[in-house]
């Protein structure tokens, strides 16, 4: 298995000297398409029905749940990533920590798989979902994760939103409860001319 993973790796790999464009595309998927997540949810947050906003506070939990695994298997099992054991070409700088699984796509696509269990925001979902595969082949293009990291990436997303989709009673009412006093406190103005949803 680690031959084959290491092989996808040296075939999706950029070479040493890549296109000028392809490297800005694959940088910009890499360490910035992360961003929609933040804007999404905020923006979705703030104009947003109550209903919205359960869902996406649904969704945040499923993303802190993906990183938590992922910490958690780190911890029991380090794996290198390739520039650790001199594989390949790396093009962006990171930190010699362990690569399985990606850590970018399990929130990406955890959150992306939270909306997809719910109606009104599924669109979302699916952009976001589909926003993944540019975001794991620039990770592997640029050096810093194997191909089995975004596998592992998925199936803990899976896992991730099915459990915050599962558990949601457990603790939806009392975070929803404390985002609105915070939200109303940070936006109090902004609700009052009509801007924000109160």
């Amino acid at each position: 298995m680690e031959d084959l993973n290491h092989a996808l790796f040296l075939w999706l790999n950029a070479p040493e000297h890549p296109s000028t464009l392809l490297l800005a595309i694959a940088t910009f998927f890499a360490e910035y398409a992360i961003w929609a997540l933040p804007a999404i949810i905020g923006f979705g947050w703030l104009r947003g029905s109550d209903h919205t906003r359960k869902v996406l506070l649904e969704a945040t939990a499923s993303g802190l749940a993906g990183l938590l695994i992922n910490q958690i298997i780190g911890l029991v099992w380090q794996h290198p990533r390739p520039f650790m054991i001199g594989l390949g070409h790396t093009l962006i700088p990171h930190a010699a920590d362990s690569s399985f699984p990606s850590d970018h796509l399990t929130l990406l696509w955890a959150v992306a798989f939270s909306f997809l269990m719910h109606r009104s925001p599924c669109m979302a979902g699916l952009a976001l979902a589909l926003l993944g595969l540019p975001v794991a082949w620039a990770r592997i293009y640029l050096g810093v994760h194997f191909p089995l990291d975004m596998v592992g990436a998925a199936l803990v997303a899976v896992l991730s939103a099915w459990l915050a989709f599962r558990e949601v009673r457990m603790y939806l009412p009392t975070a929803y409860g404390l985002a609105l006093s915070v939200h109303r406190i940070l936006f109090g103005k902004l609700i009052q001319i009509g801007w924000v949803r109160k």
